[in-house]
């Protein structure tokens, strides 16, 4: 990958404590018209990886003007296979050339043995997945010098005969690595309606004291026999139960910067402005909190 002739140009905000927006190249053109309405943008690690082109182009001139998160979705962080190091490095490359302000990842796997699966793939929550995803952790975050973000899934099934619940098995994570939490809020509620649990149980298990960001999404229900599955899919306006579990992790976390997920379907960019403009009302409400 060619380094930009002046890498020291790129500015080096940290990620505000504001709601930011996922950055979607049709957008790119009316952000830099107007930067001041976008507190921030994210960006899929996976879709920095070229060597060039109008891509990069693009994120180069928006990094130049916006707080940058980078996330990524292929490390296969929960696989039991050795980490894929040609991947590895191409995240160090995109990390060293757009010097992010977070980076994260998915408690999840997607490949194994050289094959790729365009999905997010549930772990089992044992003692050898969970010292196999800790030695993950080490790995990239000594790989990229820094401190990594790790994101809560959105689940369909569970595993029988676990050794930790989801929020257990995150703490144990955060406590043995030091990384810290990207809490996919409408995660929770999606896993939480598909598997029967409390919501706000799992909060109330789950350490706040990492979280880093905080992502907020559209899901869709759809009605399989005589279930309700709730689908994963960022494609809709953030639901009301997932706005509500919001201001609950908020008065624990206070104001942590917060995502804008909308990944299909892509609407205008003032759609996304709105859904941020609700969260930055919700962050001003909990200002005054401090971090438990």
């Amino acid at each position: 990958m060619t380094l930009p002739p002046n890498p020291a140009a790129f500015a080096n905000s940290p990620v505000p404590a504001r709601a930011g927006i996922g950055l979607k190249f049709p957008h790119v053109e009316a952000i830099l018209a107007a930067p001041r309405r976008v507190a921030w943008v994210e960006v899929h690690a996976e879709n920095a990886m070229a060597d060039g082109g109008p891509t990069l182009d693009a994120l180069d001139r928006v990094r130049r003007r916006l707080p940058l998160s980078v996330h990524g979705v292929g490390l296969s962080l929960g696989g039991s296979a050795p980490l894929d190091r040609d991947h590895l490095a191409r995240l160090a490359r995109v990390v060293r050339r757009f010097n992010p302000a977070l980076v994260s990842e998915h408690l999840a796997w997607c490949g194994s043995g050289g094959a790729y699966l365009n999905d997010l793939l549930p772990v089992r929550y044992d003692r050898r997945a969970l010292d196999t995803v800790i030695g993950h952790v080490h790995q990239v975050q000594e790989t990229l010098g820094r401190t990594i973000l790790l994101e809560n899934p959105s689940l369909y099934l569970a595993f029988a005969g676990t050794d930790f619940a989801e929020p257990a098995f995150l703490n144990e994570i955060t406590a043995r690595t030091g990384c810290g939490l990207l809490l996919d809020v409408n995660n929770v509620v999606v896993s939480a309606g598909n598997l029967g649990f409390d919501p706000v149980s799992y909060l109330n298990a789950l350490d706040l004291a990492p979280v880093g960001e905080i992502h907020l999404a559209g899901h869709h229900k759809r009605r399989v026999g005589d279930a309700l599955l709730r689908i994963d899919d960022h494609g809709s306006p953030v639901a009301p139960e997932t706005w509500g579990l919001f201001a609950r992790a908020l008065a624990r976390t206070g104001p942590v910067p917060t995502l804008i997920e909308w990944d299909t379907d892509v609407p205008d960019l003032s759609v996304l402005l709105a859904q941020a403009a609700k969260a930055d009302r919700l962050l001003e409400a909990y200002a005054h909190v401090d971090a438990a």
